[in-house]
């Protein structure tokens, strides 16, 4: 295990492994780097990998208030620990945040994101304006719970009844000790839409991945948003959910990741 101080004194906690070109992975909500740590193993024969703890979570330490930029200044420790340039790959909200850091002009070749719940078509997003402050008055009252439920069924769409069910399982208390960053992925998304600026001024050659069993928003919007990013396209994972399974999705990364010579191909597969 090490560890990077961002530029706010933040510890981030990592873990290196393997050995190759180096690739950092950015995981989403109500994750750690213990989400991240199969598909590192899976890599690892052909890539450094870094799989870390964002701020907030894990070993990693927290400064507040928060702003997506310290994130933003979280991932460009890491590569600056990486040796200056790193690809990195995404997933679910944390793609979004690897998105924007790209959009911020880190030092990022190559970029993988595993369905990025957005859209980048100019349209007003999904999400309520308010929702940000909802959570952080839950937190702040010590109704992690509530802040769990109210995110679980507004932003990941899971039903009422799903979410109760989800509440008497043994993970549920690991849940609720990440509820106050909730906040911080409702700033990284917004209300659910990014600017098409935004995404459109990413040089990195990017691998949008969508599974073909995510949500339909998931499924819509992603694939568009590949065509908004100018050295980008799309593969649809045949057979899969929004969750990582390693033995299907390392072999795209390896292949995407190693593949620095080609261009971007916009018809994708």
């Amino acid at each position: 295990m090490g560890e990077v101080r961002s530029k706010d004194g933040t510890a981030i906690a990592f873990e290196r492994s393997g050995e190759g070109p180096p690739v950092i992975l950015v995981v989403g909500a109500f994750n750690d780097r213990a989400t991240g740590a199969p598909l590192a193993t899976a890599l690892q024969e052909r890539f450094t990998v870094f799989n870390y703890d964002r701020r907030g979570r894990g070993d990693s330490t927290d400064t507040l208030p928060y702003a997506v930029e310290r994130e933003v200044e979280d991932l460009e420790a890491l590569i600056e620990e990486a040796g200056g340039s790193a690809s990195v790959f995404g997933y679910s909200s944390g793609a979004v945040l690897a998105l924007r850091a790209a959009a911020h002009g880190l030092s990022i070749p190559r970029l993988a994101l595993y369905d990025p719940p957005v859209s980048a078509d100019g349209g007003a997003g999904r999400l309520r304006g308010d929702l940000a402050a909802r959570l952080a008055g839950l937190v702040e009252e010590g109704r992690r719970g509530e802040a769990v439920e109210l995110f679980q069924t507004e932003v990941v769409g899971l039903p009422a009844e799903v979410v109760a069910q989800i509440r008497r399982a043994p993970f549920w208390p690991a849940l609720e000790a990440m509820a106050h960053t909730l906040v911080y992925e409702i700033e990284i998304l917004g209300d659910g839409s990014l600017p098409p600026e935004l995404a459109a001024s990413v040089e990195a050659t990017t691998l949008v991945i969508i599974g073909e069993e995510s949500s339909p928003f998931i499924r819509e919007k992603a694939p568009a948003l590949a065509n908004v990013m100018p050295e980008a396209r799309a593969r649809v994972l045949e057979d899969q959910g929004h969750d990582l399974v390693p033995r299907v999705l390392a072999p795209v990364l390896e292949e995407f990741l190693a593949d620095q010579e080609d261009g971007p191909d916009r018809a994708g597969r």
